[in-house]
């Protein structure tokens, strides 16, 4: 893969706090990479720095290996909390953005008015964006991110202000755009990390202390179990009974830890078959992003 960003010993410090310390990580092009952290970690200074809102104390960042100086054009930027004026409606606003992007009169106002059918907002381009749900805020925020075509897309907590349904919209537009650009964001919804990643970057305190990929933290992390799930809780005292080995209970689920144990899928179908339990499911577990997560940060 080509990579896209590289940055070099990032820093930002305020007085004598330092919000980041010295990061380092690369961005490969047209992939997905999730900033994890808890509150506080330095994910949104780390991507004000990237998007040139923040000037860093020390580091440098190169893009395609042009300096940090000219990148700027390529990036679009989703704040937590993006700001629109009220009295300017969808199009707009939009178009505004797409202006100040370096794109044309007549360009910007095509792409303007394609980009917001793409988020869902084509019945809604003549709406004044202060009559907007925070769902169609967010994604008019989008739509001013990707409507001059960034090559590097960084979106701070893209979902965490919205419902089920519309973090559910929101994450399924982004897998469009993750097979047109590059996508750096900032979350702690770990599930939505879990959906769309190619590359993980654990921060805390400022520092990067992990990164990968999903499948190389759960080989890092590995804590398998095999989860049977029986037909009533009853089934599942009567097994753990039974079990030559620990099994956590909740009501009608079962868990058997398999670290440092010989235990296989086959010795734990045996001693179902030879009990005559009740099984609804039987399966093979890794290690969730959640359970990696604590483990790291703690």
């Amino acid at each position: 893969m080509n990579v896209l960003l590289e940055a070099t010993g990032l820093s930002k410090r305020y007085g004598e706090q330092k919000a980041v310390d010295a990061v380092s990580f690369t961005l490969d092009a047209f992939t997905a990479t999730a900033l994890i952290g808890p509150n506080g970690a330095g994910k949104t200074t780390t991507l004000s720095m990237l998007a040139g809102l923040v000037t860093q104390t020390e580091g440098s960042i190169s893009f395609e290996g042009s300096a940090d100086q000219e990148i700027r054009s390529h990036i679009g930027f989703l704040p937590q909390y993006p700001k629109f004026f009220p009295w300017l409606s969808a199009i707009e606003f939009t178009e505004m953005a797409a202006k100040l992007s370096g794109l044309g009169a007549r360009e910007a106002r095509a792409e303007a008015q394609k980009t917001l059918e793409f988020v869902g907002l084509g019945k809604a381009l003549n709406k004044r964006t202060g009559t907007f749900s925070g769902g169609m805020k967010q994604r008019l925020g989008l739509a001013q991110a990707i409507v001059h075509k960034p090559k590097l897309l960084l979106l701070d907590e893209p979902v965490s202000a919205l419902d089920p349904v519309g973090r559910r919209q929101i994450m399924n537009l982004l897998k469009e755009l993750q097979h047109q650009t590059t996508i750096l964001y900032s979350t702690h919804i770990l599930n939505d990390a879990e959906e769309m990643t190619d590359q993980l970057l654990f921060m805390q305190h400022g520092k990067l202390i992990e990164q990968g990929s999903l499948n190389e933290f759960r080989q890092r992390y590995a804590e398998p179990k095999i989860r049977i799930e029986f037909e009533g809780a009853e089934e599942t005292q009567r097994f753990e009974q039974a079990s030559p080995w620990k099994v956590e209970l909740a009501g009608a689920i079962g868990w058997i830890d398999l670290t440092g144990k010989q235990v296989s899928m086959s010795d734990v179908l045996a001693l179902l078959s030879s009990g005559r339990y009740g099984v609804r499911k039987v399966e093979k577990q890794s290690a969730s992003l959640e359970e990696i997560f604590m483990k790291v940060v703690q």
